[in-house]
């Protein structure tokens, strides 16, 4: 389905990212991949995909923390590949705190890396997209971006601004054959999500377990975690040509968790 396509999937060396670069691959993309690990692990992820689905998958380190690390990631993958037809901005960190003791580190690297990075990477892929007349954009956000919680202040509030971006993006290339869609995940269980179970065990005096049960999954209906594998199978039929006229939309995928 993918075939003459290229995607660039950021914060894509484990968790959502990775599954969303794999099915990309599956479908014949080739993939740019980006994010942090260890470097003969990523080797081997990288490695693997090429082998596995005989596409061609590069890896780039790019700090997503500055602005023209942003802008040279979209061009190192138009260099290798001709074109940046698919991006998708998934990468993200979390923190967890009251906001009387928030850190401000904090704050302005969650809001820097999880909605500045992705205006910055949507900034850079669309004038190729447009000389091309194609384009798939598609932001993870989060439940978060539909509704909030405690002591995520950061957090919310930039999945909220991706929310609001990926309306304005949508509606600015609407005639151009580009989409722009958020996918929302509920609590997905990856390693950002296993990272906050200590953070929020503090913040509100609970153990491991009713972190998981009452916290985490206390807001979803399903009382499941949502995999990474329902999560890449809805941005695969996003760049489909059957999704052309979805675009603008933040899709829910949170086992109920925003119906109530």
């Amino acid at each position: 389905m993918l075939k003459t396509k290229a995607a660039v999937v950021t914060g894509s060396t484990s968790g959502i990212g990775l599954g969303i670069a794999r099915a990309l691959a599956r479908e014949g993309a080739n993939v740019m991949l980006n994010g942090l690990g260890d470097a003969a692990e990523i080797e081997k992820t990288r490695a693997g995909i090429e082998a596995e689905f005989g596409v061609k998958a590069l890896f780039s380190p790019a700090n997503l923390m500055e602005p023209a690390a942003v802008k040279g990631l979209i061009g190192e993958a138009e260099t290798a590949f001709g074109a940046v037809d698919i991006l998708v901005n998934n990468a993200g960190i979390q923190f967890v705190s009251p906001i009387d003791e928030f850190p401000d580190d904090k704050w302005e690297a969650i809001i820097r890396l999880n909605l500045l990075a992705s205006f910055y990477a949507i900034k850079a892929a669309l004038p190729g997209m447009k000389r091309k007349g194609w384009g798939r954009i598609i932001n993870t956000a989060s439940a978060h971006s539909l509704v909030a919680s405690p002591f995520k202040s950061a957090y919310v509030a930039a999945k909220h601004g991706i929310a609001g971006l990926t309306k304005t993006v949508a509606l600015e290339v609407a005639q151009q054959k580009i989409t722009c869609n958020a996918i929302s995940p509920g609590y997905v269980w990856t390693p950002l999500v296993e990272a906050q179970i200590p953070d929020t065990m503090k913040a509100r005096n609970m153990t491991a377990e009713q972190v998981k049960n009452d916290v985490m999954l206390g807001g979803q209906p399903t009382k499941e975690f949502v995999t990474i594998d329902q999560v890449a199978s809805l941005a695969v039929y996003l760049c489909s040509d059957a999704a052309a006229s979805i675009t603008g939309a933040n899709l829910s995928m949170d086992g109920g968790w925003t119906a109530a």
